[in-house]
């Protein structure tokens, strides 16, 4: 097949994903959104974490909320903790991988704050362990996730949101994801703000 031609399917596909994406998760990111908004309104933080891509869209959005998404705001309290690669080596290190967002969980989380895990597998073992240490510290979860929720869909509680892409491959799914993050930043937006 000619690049071309691939360049329009891998378009043509990426629209089917989305559009089949937009319905099935309009609702749990108003709700994710929502619960956003209150933490910030409560003076608490969001912590974001993921591998590989993931871990892009963790800086992603801490970066969008920190700086700015659209409108002028002031920073809003958003924390990657994917991007500190020597608490992030030494963790791996002196540990083991496993613990690497676990562990800045426990150190950053309180309660009220929300743990923001990106996982198009949802069975990440590092991520698992990042959502039972915010719990331990009664901290909300909100999960973006994809296929069937991996171990992930069974860790939330019953108060936490999973944000599930239906069944596509990992770069659909990450490109649904990216939707999804500027949803959330511009419902933050919008509810701090009003329209632009």
């Amino acid at each position: 097949m000619e690049i071309r031609s691939r360049v329009i399917e891998n378009f043509s596909e990426s629209i089917r994903v989305t559009t089949q994406a937009m319905e099935a998760v309009a609702d749990a990111v108003a709700s994710a959104a929502q619960a956003i908004v209150q933490a910030i309104i409560n003076d608490s933080k969001i912590l974001v974490c993921g591998n590989g891509g993931s871990a892009s869209d963790a800086t992603h959005f801490s970066s969008e909320m920190l700086n700015r998404f659209v409108q002028e705001r002031p920073p809003l309290a958003a924390v990657a903790l994917t991007t500190d690669t020597s608490t992030i080596t030494s963790i791996a290190n002196d540990y083991d991988y496993h613990q690497v967002f676990a562990k800045q969980v426990t150190g950053l989380g309180r309660p009220g704050d929300v743990l923001l895990v990106i996982s198009t597998s949802g069975n990440s073992e590092n991520i698992l362990r990042a959502v039972a240490a915010a719990h331990d510290r009664e901290m909300l979860c909100i999960a973006l996730s994809g296929r069937d929720g991996g171990l992930l869909a069974n860790a939330l509680a019953e108060r936490d949101i999973e944000i599930r892409v239906p069944p596509a491959s990992t770069a659909r799914t990450q490109e649904v994801h990216g939707i999804i993050i500027h949803c959330l930043c511009d419902a933050i937006d919008n509810h701090l703000l009003g329209n632009p």
